[in-house]
């Protein structure tokens, strides 16, 4: 069980309700209380409780119908009912509608305790069993190269300690996948890995994810949301692409790393919290704090060590078995036939260059699949699921030249361009199929352009 837990109690009797809070309060916990079933639906909606303890006789809606509710609302809470008249046949019905246990009044607190204990105790197993079951299907690492080979090596030698670890390299590498592992293998494990894009989210929004706000702090805020950090205690956050964050939202970020608290907007009491960082980015930040875009104190308390994950380009061992790989998962969640690939099939796939990397490849595969006819896939299928080749390259994947000189962060940064304008071009300047073609989303398309300079009026124009 957490050591703090967010209970909702529902009672139509307000001395239930003041008592049964004062208990959870004691004990530790953070209790709301409600007095109606359809104002206890609107609290559930719009905040997140690790438990509801509910009455079951009320005037109106009654527990049972809240019940209903709830679930078909989507609250995915534990929930205890609790009667002063219960009856096995009223147990059995909350029970197959999904109550975790039910409780008859009157309550001793040492049982209402160890009942809510158990409860989320449960709770926390299955979302446990739940997400390994996720990462063993999802956020498998698959290589076979000396390349990889060193990053895993670095990633045994780090993973066990507190280091703060800053993750490298271009985008669809793979980077999350790495920082997952560090939290794998940590002592942290048993926690939560939590994860946040700083530049899939608008700028303003930054905070309140990071932090969380209190119900009524600004226009919108119908209910408290609670933040990465604190969703992130006793585990890990990863920050990707930290090199996008705004410049004002580093100093509290910070703050935060320096002090080990912080405050939810709206706030009036600081929150410690237990969290280690691991960030990522595409970018050179060396470069960024060179121009003054990242604050170099960060910068140094962030990047303690670094792992730098090749491209795909540079790792051309590991295509084969990322592909394999691919099939394999592809076919077991669209229920379709595993297909292989023939010799000249993986030489396909070897020869162009992935400048999306891993990312890009999963989804030529899946284009792949769709495409072949027969259990081999043959490399006529392959080049019909690449992205055409360069005019003017005799049929080859080439590099412009420009990404051959000036230094890295030069280089992908005219890399990613020249990807950009390439994809646009293929899509028509359709941005919404730009942007499921790149793997990004569309507001995260739209502000790279603008990072890489990219007029897209000016593209328009053209068209």
């Amino acid at each position: 069980m957490p050591a703090k837990a967010h209970i909702l109690v529902i009672d139509d009797d307000a001395n239930t309700l003041a008592s049964l809070a004062r208990a959870f309060r004691l004990a530790g916990h953070e209790a709301s209380v409600c007095d109606n079933a359809a104002r206890a639906v609107e609290l559930a909606k719009a905040e997140r409780f690790d438990l509801i303890l509910s009455d079951v006789v009320m005037p109106g809606r009654d527990g049972i119908a809240l019940l209903e509710d709830l679930k078909n609302a989507g609250v995915d809470s534990t929930i205890v009912m609790m009667s002063g008249q219960a009856s096995i046949e009223m147990a059995v019905k909350a029970t197959r509608l999904g109550a975790s246990d039910f409780l008859e009044k009157p309550i001793s607190t040492e049982k209402l305790l160890l009942t809510v204990e158990n409860a989320l105790h449960l709770k926390r197993l299955e979302t446990e069993n739940r997400d390994l079951k996720r990462r063993l299907g999802r956020h498998h690492i698959v290589w076979a190269s000396a390349a990889m080979r060193e990053v895993m090596a670095q990633v045994e030698q780090v993973a066990a300690s507190e280091t703060r670890v800053c993750i490298r390299g271009e985008t669809g590498t793979g980077k999350e996948l790495i920082a997952r592992t560090l939290h794998e293998k940590s002592a942290r494990r048993g926690g939560p890995f939590v994860s946040l894009n700083c530049a899939a989210i608008p700028a303003e929004l930054v905070e309140t994810e990071l932090f969380g706000h209190e119900k009524g702090s600004f226009t919108g805020a119908a209910g408290r949301h609670i933040g990465k950090f604190e969703q992130a205690h006793r585990g890990t956050l990863f920050l990707d692409e930290i090199g996008d964050m705004p410049i004002s939202m580093q100093a509290k970020l910070l703050r935060v790393l320096e002090e080990g608290e912080m405050e939810r907007i709206g706030g009036d009491k600081p929150i410690t919290v237990d969290v280690r960082i691991v960030v990522a980015t595409h970018r050179n930040l060396e470069e960024h704090v060179r121009l003054g875009t990242f604050r170099e104190d960060l910068y140094h308390r962030v990047f303690v060590f670094p792992i730098v994950v090749p491209p795909l380009r540079e790792r051309r061992e590991d295509i084969r078995a990322l592909a394999e790989h691919f099939v394999r998962q592809l076919s077991e969640q669209n229920n379709w036939k595993p297909k292989s690939f023939s010799p000249d099939a993986i030489a396909e796939l070897e020869r162009y260059p992935w400048p999306g990397n891993v990312r890009e490849l999963r989804n030529v595969i899946e284009r792949v699949l769709l495409l072949a006819a027969g259990d081999v896939v043959e490399a006529a299928s392959v080049t019909r699921a690449l992205p055409a080749p360069d005019q003017g390259t005799g049929g080859n994947f080439s590099r412009p030249a420009a990404f051959m000189t000036g230094g890295l962060g030069q280089r992908v940064e005219a890399f990613e361009r020249e990807t950009l304008l390439a994809e646009l071009k293929r899509n028509h300047n359709h941005m919404t199929n730009t942007a499921k073609a790149l793997g990004l989303e569309r507001s995260h398309l739209y502000k790279k352009c603008q990072q890489l300079g990219i007029d897209l009026r000016a593209i328009r124009s053209e068209t």
